[in-house]
């Protein structure tokens, strides 16, 4: 089985057309980083690779493709609608396309009580084992032919400033993983597990305090083996790090549409067991 993993897409609309106060203080922070930062230059390609990704999947015939968050710039409606038009029918169908949100795409108390997510992509948080939901829709199961189990989990929270876009799973989410993993129905199937911050940075260490997954050892110590893979984003670099007997795979996919740095994994199971990954370049 093949699975396409992808993250950090950041489709990102014209913010000179809405005013200041549409955009709210914490995207004037954020003006500074899409102009003097080159930001807005270097996503503005996004929806053309998204889609180009999107059509590598189909030629790879993958049986799946997983979004690790950050669909958005910072969380308007029209770039919602950008990244599910660049998805096209994944978009619509879970049996083929799993998307966890990012820091992104929860960037104001605005788009947080609107649940903007999931008023775009809620079709996508369905699970196959609703039982073990524990927080809202999370963690979400999508179980993938017969050798494999997707679940989606949610580490995003409300940043209390926008220089601290850490995230935690939390322990109701942890505990519906340990008791998901306890299924039968998930005997003999290799589980990725996808979630937005990542639980090692490259050098194999956590990411900075403000920054990184809070309880990652906690999710680390429920994967260990080759049987088990973490899929996230956030941190702008593609890596992997093999699994070990107490660990899982992990795949950081970096940023998959940034200028001079497009990419995602192409992420083989066999046998019930993750056995590696191949780093691509959408053919544009």
């Amino acid at each position: 089985m093949r699975f396409v993993h992808c993250s950090d897409v950041h489709i990102t609309e014209d913010y000179t057309k809405y005013s200041l106060l549409r955009l709210g203080w914490r995207r004037w922070f954020a003006l500074v980083e899409l102009t003097l930062g080159g930001r807005a230059k270097r996503y503005l390609r996004a929806p053309e690779v998204l889609s180009a990704i999107v059509r590598d999947a189909e030629s790879h015939r993958v049986d799946h493709l997983i979004l690790s968050g950050d669909l958005t710039a910072y969380a308007l409606d029209g770039e919602f609608d950008g990244a599910r038009k660049a998805l096209g029918p994944l978009a619509e169908d879970p049996r083929r396309c799993s998307i966890v949100p990012g820091n992104h795409d929860v960037f104001t108390p605005g788009s947080i009580r609107a649940d903007r997510f999931a008023r775009h992509f809620g079709q996508l948080l369905k699970s196959d084992l609703p039982e073990y939901q524990r927080e809202g829709p999370y963690p979400f199961v999508r179980l993938v032919g017969t050798e494999a189990a997707v679940v989606g989990l949610l580490s995003t929270r409300r940043a209390p400033l926008p220089a601290f876009p850490y995230g935690e799973i939390g322990e109701a989410q942890l505990g519906g993983l340990a008791a998901l993993l306890r299924d039968s129905r998930l005997d003999g199937r290799a589980v990725l597990v996808t979630v937005h911050h990542a639980p090692r940075n490259r050098k194999g260490r956590p990411d900075r305090w403000n920054h990184g997954l809070r309880d990652a050892d906690a999710l680390l110590r429920l994967l260990p083996g080759p049987r088990f893979a973490v899929l996230h984003g956030h941190i702008h670099e593609r890596y992997y790090h093999p699994a070990t007997a107490d660990r899982p795979h992990l795949f950081g996919a970096g940023s998959s549409t940034e200028a001079g740095h497009e990419g995602y994994w192409v992420i083989e199971v066999a046998d019930g067991k993750v056995v590696g990954g191949q780093p691509h370049t959408p053919a544009l």
